[in-house]
């Protein structure tokens, strides 16, 4: 058993001056999956249509799109830039007869032949070929999962604040504060699946073809969030004592032939440094910014993402840096990724999480329970993030505000259908959120 028993030592001082002067500053960025998919709702077998382009790329699946946004400052300039994005993507595939799926959920799938491995060639070959081993590996039917990773990182002005007391070089206080982060995200993750789930839906065929079984469209809130979702068949436990106790505690199980790489870990949080995304990368550059990947697309606006939910975001990662906490044992590590999965769930009375030395409480009770230590913070740091606080405590005080529960409402019935006259709305320029 891995047992690090360390206290983390808060690095970021709320009543520090210069810290608090730059607490606000910060960067972020997002990859949103979505998949191609023809007028009649079934996958589309055409090829990318977007080469070469540095924002619009393709993830598992030939017609699986993957939106890679620019680093920005603000919520305001990533909704903007993924509206225009949008408009390129939309009115490129109006040209070949296809549509975007808004969902995370897939539309019609015909059996795994179904499912076209992204193709790569030249010097990117290698990338068709990891593709194929977890094709093999995993089945294709959970590639089909879409959904939006969430990139942050503290502003350079924040972290010289920071690093100007620590006695450490740049990089070393990068990488604790990141490490600090990326440890307290695994733990409270499951407040983010709550609050964003908006898969709660699947077409018969996928759930036919999937295994899931029929329950699996009744029961979760997020399907790919959910025990039934894109995880490895363990749960990895990590070192977050430092980068180099973290790049060993990965590399054991690629030597224990778990994992093929790094980019097999399939974990609600990564660390990664800029560039290429390996752990000799890791280990000589230090960390660049972490990665949330526990979001669904939101189909209730065009985006697959609100701007409350980034800005919220934002807020939760600096409230995280401001709590006092052990780093996670095997036992702690476990426990987290298990309340994630179960946050996924759709009932939030009777379905409960672990809540670390007390007995298990309702997801919906656990969840307002932390808002209100959100708040409380924000209040009297960031009083600015009240009203986005104040959004997300809606979500649990009235079910129409919950995504999943609009979703459930809006879809359930003739999902396939109703999903494609959606798309179609998102394709004419609708910007209305539903």
């Amino acid at each position: 058993m891995i047992c690090f028993g360390e206290v983390f030592f808060m690095r970021l001082d709320f009543n520090n001056s210069q810290i608090i002067k730059h607490i606000q500053k910060a960067e972020f960025g997002l990859e949103k999956e979505s998949l191609r998919v023809k007028p009649d709702g079934s996958l589309a077998h055409t090829q990318h249509p977007f080469l070469n382009d540095a924002n619009i790329d393709r993830d598992f699946c030939e017609n699986q799109i993957e939106i890679i946004s620019n680093v920005f400052n603000s919520a305001d300039e990533l909704i903007e830039q993924l509206e225009g994005l949008h408009d390129r993507i939309f009115g490129t595939l109006a040209e070949k007869d296809e549509i975007l799926w808004p969902f995370s959920n897939p539309p019609v799938v015909q059996g795994e032949e179904d499912v076209p491995v992204a193709e790569f060639t030249g010097e990117l070959q290698s990338k068709s070929v990891y593709r194929r081993y977890l094709a093999e590996k995993y089945g294709k039917m959970k590639m089909l999962f879409s959904g939006i990773h969430f990139n942050f990182s503290f502003s350079s002005d924040l972290i010289e604040a920071v690093c100007s007391e620590s006695g450490e070089t740049e990089q070393e206080c990068k990488n604790s504060l990141y490490m600090e982060l990326a440890a307290k995200l695994v733990k409270y993750d499951w407040l983010i699946v709550y609050l964003t789930s908006a898969s709660p839906v699947m077409d018969a065929s996928f759930i036919r073809y999937s295994g899931f079984g029929e329950n699996a469209g009744k029961i979760y809130s997020s399907v790919r969030c959910s025990k039934v979702g894109y995880w490895n068949d363990f749960i990895p436990v990590l070192d977050y004592s430092s980068v180099e106790n973290y790049v060993n505690s990965v590399q054991k199980y690629i030597d224990g032939g778990k994992l093929k790489s790094v980019s097999e870990l399939y974990y609600p949080v990564r660390i990664k440094p800029r560039g290429k995304n390996t752990l000799e990368a890791l280990t000589e550059k230090g960390i660049n910014h972490v990665e949330l990947r526990t979001l669904d697309l939101n189909p209730l606006t065009r985006n697959g993402i609100f701007k409350e939910d980034i800005e919220f975001l934002h807020l939760f990662m600096l409230y995280l840096m401001s709590l006092e906490e052990e780093l996670p044992d095997e036992n702690g590590q476990i426990a987290s990724v298990l309340n994630i999965k179960k946050a996924a769930m759709y009932d939030d009375v009777n379905n409960c999480i672990e809540c670390f030395g007390s007995k298990p409480i309702p997801l919906k009770t656990a969840a307002l329970k932390e808002l209100e230590k959100i708040e409380a913070f924000s209040e009297k740091y960031l009083p600015g993030f009240l009203d986005v606080v104040a959004y997300q405590k809606a979500k649990i005080k009235d079910e129409n505000n919950r995504y999943a529960f609009r979703v459930r409402q809006l879809f359930e019935k003739n999902y396939v259908e109703k999903g494609i006259k959606l798309a179609k709305e998102y394709e004419k320029g609708v910007r209305l959120n539903v």
